[in-house]
């Protein structure tokens, strides 16, 4: 029997409560009314019995705590067996629609659409995995914002690691702010290990996917719900281009050194300070620095601590006074 995250959250919170308590009581009175039917810890009590880190002694007429690495194989084996299972049987599916995708893009059909085609919705997902299960050679991403969550940037860790095995290089762009996501620095290490590059930015730039530089995937709309897909030669080149340089400027993400960290913290300064002084919503120059509402308003709040100013209007004049733009040079030795 396998369980899922409802078991796992109980088990995590009230079961793991009640199983230290069992363990420092020397185990849980048979008739004791947290465990009686309707207590409190009746829900966690029957998860710990049905896991079997509960025991019923009935000479003592207490339930005892048993060694829970003797409970751990049975409950974590099915899990990571199932997980193998899943993944060769995704590996399947997609070296099967892999097939298909080559037939198509010969058949006289795919080109009759044209170089450009519109996905949609639960459309995306799917082409992307497709798109990277066919790269030979070099695949180039753009990711603005942190906002991957643990599920997407696992899944993508399994994709891009079975492209990158397979001999294939892959570079990608994030934003500065996604050195603080934990998700991400572990996706990174996986993929780094895999000989993948990743660098970071101040600037904020759309998402992009280039495939062996012949197909490209970019957002349609704001909201992301929309992608097109690019097959035109010379907009592909131009795509890569702007990838390209903008590689250039970027700060590899591997690298530590509090120069660098130094460097990223005043680039991150300027972009707000330029934020204030174009005048954009927090919302706005939240998205543009890839963080939070709630971080942005630190980094004000940083801001007028140094300039010694209370409200945001003594803010921007002090900062004029002082001549301060936010497209002053940054000097890793002086940041």
């Amino acid at each position: 029997m396998t369980h899922g995250p409802d078991e796992r959250a109980l088990f995590a919170d009230a079961g793991a409560t009640l199983y230290d308590e069992a363990v420092a009581e020397e185990g849980i009175a048979e008739h004791d009314p947290r465990i009686a039917d309707g207590g409190p810890e009746k829900r966690a009590f029957d998860l710990l019995v049905e896991l079997g880190l509960l025991q019923l002694d009935r000479e003592l007429g207490r339930w005892l705590p048993e060694d829970p690495a003797t409970v751990q194989s049975r409950v974590v084996s099915p899990l990571s067996q199932q997980a193998a299972q899943l993944l060769e049987e995704s590996t399947q599916w997609a070296r099967t629609f892999g097939a298909l995708s080559q037939s198509w893009r010969r058949s006289p059909m795919s080109q009759a659409r044209g170089p450009f085609t519109y996905l949609r919705h639960g459309a995306i997902g799917p082409f992307l995995a497709g798109l990277v299960s066919e790269c030979e050679e070099e695949m180039l991403t753009a990711q603005p914002q942190a906002g991957r969550d643990a599920a997407s940037l696992a899944a993508a860790a399994l994709r891009d690691t079975a492209m990158l095995e397979r001999g294939a290089k892959m570079r990608t762009l994030y934003q500065h702010s996604a050195r603080r996501s934990a998700f991400t620095a572990k996706y990174v290490a996986a993929v780094s290990e895999r000989g993948a590059e990743v660098r970071t930015l101040d600037e904020f730039f759309n998402r992009l996917i280039v495939v062996d530089r012949r197909v490209a995937v970019i957002p349609a709309n704001d909201d992301l719900t929309t992608a097109v897909v690019v097959r035109e030669p010379s907009v592909l080149a131009y795509l890569v281009d702007i990838f390209d340089r903008t590689w250039e400027r970027a700060r590899p993400f591997t690298n530590k050194e509090t120069t660098t960290l130094k460097g990223i913290a005043a680039e991150q300064r300027a972009m707000t300070i330029r934020m204030l002084i174009e005048g954009h919503s927090d919302p706005v120059s939240a998205k543009r620095l890839g963080v939070s509402p709630r971080t942005y308003a630190g980094y004000v709040a940083d801001l007028k601590a140094e300039y010694e100013q209370e409200t945001r209007f003594q803010l921007g004049y002090a900062m004029g006074q002082a001549g301060v733009s936010g497209h002053e040079p940054v000097d890793d030795d002086d940041a």
